[in-house]
């Protein structure tokens, strides 16, 4: 970086009651460059930013925009001072249209009323650099759009405040292949356009593919710093302490891989067409596929959420209809939904409530001895004990443990109830490096344990490392299949249509 930087944060110090957040970090972005943050989950990276933001007021250090100091007491002072920052949480109004949120606040005005024609045409001038302008109209209201539409209206938000500085956090958390690609164009946009980019991920390629430095939080403190992005590894050592390459566990052994547990044979639905498939105990299955390819409707239709019209399906060898996500727990299927705060997690009960809640509804499904053993306490403790969840005490609220540790959470859920079939959407979605390792080695214990365990992500990396078999899907179907020997390469092409390996 060359002349003086649009943000430069000197020798930060926060802390909270009973915990240093922040010791004396440094931090600094130039114009047209994006600057990469890193580090587990509590590593301080949160806390910087706010402070950047407005949102926190550093007990000492000071932070500089274009070489003059300045003093945030408000997240809206910060804001005129050029600094956007796209939470991981979303901060849009449901009930409000796209181009509503785009200018909240700040609609234009035309003889003292608000200018909607000059709104939806400005909003679909943004909407037009991401390439989504004809599937996101501005009259949209947000309550109605995918998670990953919701994404890219945060960012086109952002960039319609014309930062200086625009802070990304997790940006692809929720998109796709072909949806990450074209925010990757949109930041090689931004960069060009001379904006600063903090982009904050745990994804060691997109910090390879679109950073031009790097630096990495740990335990509060700047634990690497790097002007020219290095290799993967040295990140991830940087942030855990560790190789990269302890991350993902050995594969499955054929002598690993047992019976058929799950079949389908000939299953369709609205959203699905001549499903074919065989989940076998032992195995970690990956299905990969662009967004709306059909893997979510497929983990539905086994979870009974959607079933299957027409085909068979049998588990264990015997023919089962599943109408419903109650007849699929009582046959022995678990599912870990995509998004655990909206879906599977009670945020304000605490941690062991959590782990105990499909117990406890279905602990008339179970002899004495399991229904004494998986809904108390005692029980419940010991599964927590065994994933290793860490927590303060299982007593503490869900909503103040990490993405993995949630994660982990409901992984105790089901293992409560012993699945035959385990069911896992997007499992390292806004978790952490280190936490990711930990998911996927619990995956592969439950894979040896005897469970068949299903894998839809849109991390292809992680679908290339945690699998022992791969499956593509395209348009509602299974149009490939691969061993985890497979390429990126591969898998796209399949996905896209370029070409087709029978499954």
């Amino acid at each position: 970086m060359s002349g003086t930087p649009v943000i430069e944060m000197r020798g930060i110090t926060k802390s909270f009651p009973g915990v240093k957040a922040l010791r004396g970090v440094s931090f600094a972005c130039g114009r047209g460059e994006v600057h990469a943050l890193c580090g587990e989950n509590g590593a301080g990276k949160s806390t910087l930013i706010k402070i950047l933001s407005g949102v926190y007021r550093p007990d000492a250090g000071e932070v500089l925009i274009d070489g003059e100091t300045k003093h945030f007491s408000h997240p809206q002072q910060a804001l005129l001072a050029g600094i956007s920052v796209i939470y991981q949480e979303f901060s849009l109004l449901p009930e409000r249209s796209v181009a509503q949120n785009l200018f909240l606040g700040r609609e234009p005005l035309r003889n003292g009323l608000v200018d909607s024609k000059a709104m939806v045409a400005e909003t679909r001038r943004v909407l037009g650099l991401f390439g989504v302008r004809h599937r996101i109209e501005p009259d949209t209201l947000v309550a109605d759009l995918d998670v990953a539409s919701q994404q890219m209206v945060e960012i086109a938000k952002a960039v319609s405040l014309n930062a200086k500085v625009i802070v990304m956090d997790e940006p692809t958390a929720a998109l796709n292949e072909a949806e990450c690609e074209v925010l990757f164009t949109l930041v090689e946009q931004l960069r060009a356009s001379g904006t600063a980019i903090i982009y904050i991920t745990h994804r060691m390629r997109e910090v390879t593919r679109i950073a031009d430095r790097v630096t990495v939080i740990k335990d509060g403190e700047v634990a690497g710093s790097f002007d020219q992005v290095p290799a993967p590894e040295a990140v991830v050592r940087a942030m855990v302490g560790r190789d990269i390459s302890e991350y993902y566990p050995e594969p499955a052994t054929p002598a690993e891989i047992g019976r058929p547990v799950l079949t389908v044979a000939g299953g369709n639905n609205s959203a699905l067409r001549d499903i074919n498939l065989e989940l076998r105990a032992g195995e970690i299955v990956g299905f990969a596929g662009l967004q709306g390819a059909g893997r979510t409707a497929l983990a539905m239709a086994l979870f009974g959420a959607k079933s299957f019209a027409t085909g068979t399906m049998t588990l264990d060898g015997e023919t089962v209809k599943l109408n419903s996500p109650r007849d699929a727990i009582r046959a022995g299927i678990g599912m870990l939904p995509g998004d655990r705060k909206a879906s599977a997690l009670v945020l304000m009960q605490s941690v062991r409530d959590n782990g105990m809640l499909t117990a406890r509804a279905f602990a008339n499904l179970f002899g004495t001895a399991d229904r004494n053993r998986f809904t108390d306490v005692d029980g419940m403790n010991a599964l927590l004990d065994r994933i290793k969840v860490r927590a303060p005490s299982y007593e503490q609220e869900m909503r103040f443990l990490s993405g993995g540790n949630q994660q982990k959470a409901i992984v105790a859920r089901w293992l409560a109830l012993k699945p035959k079939v385990l069911i896992f959407i997007e499992p390292t979605r806004g978790i952490d490096v280190d936490a990711k390792a930990s998911i996927y080695h619990l995956m592969r214990d439950l894979a040896r344990a005897g469970t068949a365990v299903m894998m839809v992500s849109s991390d292809l990396p992680e679908i290339l490392g945690a699998s022992d078999r791969i499956l593509v899907m395209r348009e509602g179907r299974i149009v490939g299949e691969f061993g985890r020997s497979a390429t990126e390469t591969e898998l796209m092409l399949a996905a896209t249509g370029e070409t087709d390996v029978a499954a």
